[in-house]
């Protein structure tokens, strides 16, 4: 049987609403059941123009995938109607997979597809098919478009995007509280059939959680999930295809559910009573210790906040909330005192910060315990009667007065007494001394309030039984003014009057100080101490006086200068005065009154260069001197040190040589020119780093002659040391050879070589080896030596 195509005709006309009336025919061509689209157009001329019918047929045609057939599966059959069957046409196929996938007859139009097709790869394919003749290769019919579409089976079962799924609901939860919708995708055609149509359902969970089988929805089930009773929960869900019907593909997935937690648990303390203890000498802000109330719930809906509700304790002791512990840490509020009380009883509460409302009706979240806390009796310092003393005296009282008086006890109930020290690095003068018994204070020295005013001192009390329990107290004396001293010139004055002065001219002002504080404040008065023929006083009564001429001119050449003996007294009592005298120089002043020279200091004085300059000089002089001095002493002191400073710092002068012999040659370690020539060494000296526990009195060598060989004389050296018990221990020693390791000679120092035998025999030297024969040949004897 021939499948027929329909032919897709495109009628295209334009024309004018006004006069255009197009007419689409559709007929059926009997035996060719197909559509047949004229259009009759109307020209200009009133003639009807008419379109051909397309002389070949065409489909949309329909394949099934995964075909499992041993041979091509059968797509379908082009045919023309101008193929008059005896093969002069042929067909050609273009477009997807055409040639691969999809192969054509070229002779009969069948095509065929050569493969399993996978709707889930590609859903559809568009070709192009043309009929051309055999011989022309021109072709019949135009190219015409067609599409094979692919019908979908089930061949796929639904996927979750995830193989695991992590998810968390609230305990407590109420039923078919949303938890998480996990969704299943199917490659199948979801328009076709029910390949694609997915259901869900729970095969692990049960009967804790539900899943909804449209939306895939998981829902709590059961009420009043207890996270403390069981955290973790494993839902396994099932997604099936086909609406869920039997024959249906199905995937799974795993929810992982975990309660989180709410506030669903009251703190608890495991105890109803709990003791604790503390030293009465615990400062305040000591932690006696902690409370704790466990809460199984975690995170914040755990914490907890302690307070002290109730007891005879809570002025004494204080909590504090650990968050990081959750512990209630009691502390010292207010010193203990044993002696005074020595049990406290306490009322602690402990409250959940964080209630949620839902859930209470479970109960008051909250918990009390009693805690009783005793008092440890301790050895304490002597307790003050006072934080702090203030004594006031007057500064004229007499040596031995008592000031003040200090007291304090023992708190402990032995009571033990009390001895008072004062502490000298507060009263470095010893201007006070202390009574030890009754701890009076009083004067051991004259005060002076012009000195110092105040005196802070301290005060140390102490157990006699156990005197390292001490007590410090601060002690403020306060010393009090008496108009002891009379005021005196505030400063220095340089006053001069002019030669030209007028009587009644102010030349000077002056003022006053007093050490005294009086009550009232300074008062001074001032006045002439005799009659003054040519200057006089005028008091201002505010603490100054002015100084004025009582004749009319000067002269500098006849008196330069005038002293003016001034009375200064003070209005306290008793009334202290003073005299105080003023230098007046007369001087050169031109027109205005400005001092231009003063009798023959202008001409002593270089110009420009003040007295205190030329002190400054002076004084820069004398300390250059003085550096110089001290110097140059340094320097002696530096040349006269012993040479050896401590014992330990012995010192050789150690020439060491590669060769046995030629060790007279060298002069580098010493100078050879001192060895030839005895009679240069200085006389022998005593140690001045030691006292000798036997004053020697130092022997004189005689002198060698000048052409005395080196070796003799180092010989008679070497035996006067060895017998003077006074030499010091210095060695100038020449090696000529290394001993090595582990050598049977030991040392060779002349340290060791004091006695007070007259000789020594070195013929063991010779039995060392050949390295040792220069050394035997030196100390074995003066006859062989000079004989060699």
């Amino acid at each position: 049987m021939t499948i027929y195509q329909f032919l897709r005709l495109f009628v295209l006309w334009a024309c004018l609403p006004h006069f255009c009336s197009p007419e689409l025919i559709f007929r059926r061509t009997p035996g060719l059941q197909q559509m047949i689209a004229e259009a009759r157009v109307p020209r200009s001329d009133g003639k009807i123009l008419h379109r051909q019918k397309r002389g070949w047929m065409w489909n949309q045609f329909f394949l099934l995938e995964e075909y499992t057939g041993s041979d091509y599966q059968y797509v379908g059959k082009l045919h023309s109607d101008q193929d008059k069957g005896d093969g002069s046409l042929k067909y050609i196929l273009s477009g997807d997979g055409a040639g691969t996938l999809f192969i054509i007859d070229e002779k009969t139009g069948d095509i065929h597809a050569t493969r399993r097709i996978d709707r889930e790869e590609k859903a559809f394919y568009t070709l192009r098919a043309q009929a051309i003749n055999r011989r022309t290769l021109r072709p019949v019919e135009p190219e015409s478009e067609f599409v094979i579409k692919i019908h979908d089976i089930n061949d796929n079962e639904p996927t979750f995007p995830e193989e695991i799924y992590t998810a968390s609901v609230p305990e407590m939860s109420v039923v078919g509280t949303s938890v998480v919708q996990v969704t299943a995708t199917d490659a199948d055609d979801p328009s076709y059939g029910n390949s694609a149509r997915v259901i869900y359902s729970i095969l692990q969970g049960q009967p804790y959680f539900s899943v909804e089988p449209e939306t895939g929805i998981i829902r709590t089930a059961l009420p009043n999930m207890n996270r403390e009773n069981r955290e973790q929960y494993q839902v396994v869900i099932q997604a099936k295809d086909m609406g869920g019907q039997m024959g249906g593909l199905s995937g799974t997935t795993t929810v992982n559910i975990t309660l989180t937690d709410v506030n669903d648990n009251p703190p608890r303390f495991t105890q109803n009573t709990i003791h604790l203890r503390v030293l009465e000498s615990s400062p305040v802000g000591t932690a006696v210790g902690s409370v704790k109330a466990t809460d199984a719930d975690m995170g914040k809906n755990a914490e907890v906040d302690y307070r002290i509700i109730d007891g005879d304790g809570t002025d004494m002791f204080d909590i504090i909330t650990e968050k990081d512990t959750q512990e209630g840490v009691i502390t010292v509020k207010k010193p203990l005192d044993y002696e005074s009380r020595r049990l406290y009883t306490l009322k602690v509460e402990a409250e959940n910060t964080h209630v949620d409302p839902r859930f209470y009706y479970l109960g008051p979240f909250k918990d009390t315990t009693i805690v009783k806390i005793s008092i440890e009796d301790v050895d304490e310092p002597p307790v003050f009667s006072r934080s702090s003393y203030l004594f006031e005296v007057h500064e004229d009282i007499e040596v031995g007065t008592i000031i003040g008086t200090v007291m304090a006890r023992d708190p402990d109930s032995t009571s033990s007494s009390i001895r008072f020290t004062l502490d000298r690095h507060t009263d470095l003068d010893r201007i006070f001394n202390i009574h030890s018994g009754n701890g009076s204070l009083y004067t051991s020295k004259p005060l002076d309030r012009e000195l110092s005013q105040w005196h802070n001192l301290t005060v140390i009390a102490s157990e006699i039984n156990n005197p390292k329990e001490t007590t410090r107290v601060s002690v403020f004396v306060r010393i009090l003014d008496v108009n002891d001293n009379a005021p005196q010139f505030a400063v220095f004055y340089d006053t001069f009057v002019c030669e030209n002065a007028r009587p009644g001219q102010l030349i000077q002002t002056i003022s006053a100080v007093d050490k005294d504080d009086p009550l009232g404040g300074q008062k001074f008065f001032f006045s002439l101490a005799a009659v003054n023929p040519n200057f006089t006083v005028q008091d201002n009564e505010d603490n100054t006086a002015r100084i004025l001429t009582r004749k009319n001119g000067f002269n500098r050449h006849e008196i330069s200068t005038y002293l003016l003996p001034v009375v200064i007294s003070d209005n306290d009592y008793p009334i202290q005065s003073s005299t105080g005298t003023l230098t007046i120089r007369v001087c050169a002043c031109d027109s205005q009154g400005n001092m231009q020279s003063c009798s023959a200091e202008a001409l002593l004085l270089p110009a420009g260069l003040s007295t205190g300059a030329l002190i400054a000089i002076l004084l820069c002089i004398i300390i250059l001197l003085v550096i110089v001095v001290l110097f140059a002493a340094l320097k002696r002191q530096r040349k006269t040190e012993p040479l050896i400073l401590s014992k330990e710092d012995i010192r050789d002068n150690i020439v060491s040589y590669n060769d046995e012999g030629g060790g007279e040659e060298d002069t580098q370690a010493f100078d050879i020119g001192t060895l030839r020539n005895p009679a240069a060494i200085e006389e022998k000296k005593l140690r001045r780093d030691i006292i000798p526990e036997t004053l020697f009195i130092p022997r004189r060598t005689p002198t060698a002659p000048d052409n005395t060989d080196v070796r003799d004389f180092i010989n008679e050296r070497l035996k006067e040391h060895d017998l003077d018990p006074t030499a010091p221990p210095y060695d100038s020693l020449a090696t000529y050879a290394y001993e090595g390791n582990d050598s049977i000679a030991e040392s060779l120092s002349s340290l060791e070589s004091g006695t007070t035998e007259g000789d020594q025999n070195y013929d063991y030297l010779r039995e060392w080896g050949p390295r040792f024969n220069k050394l035997a040949e030196m100390y074995g004897g003066g006859e062989s030596d000079k004989d060699a």
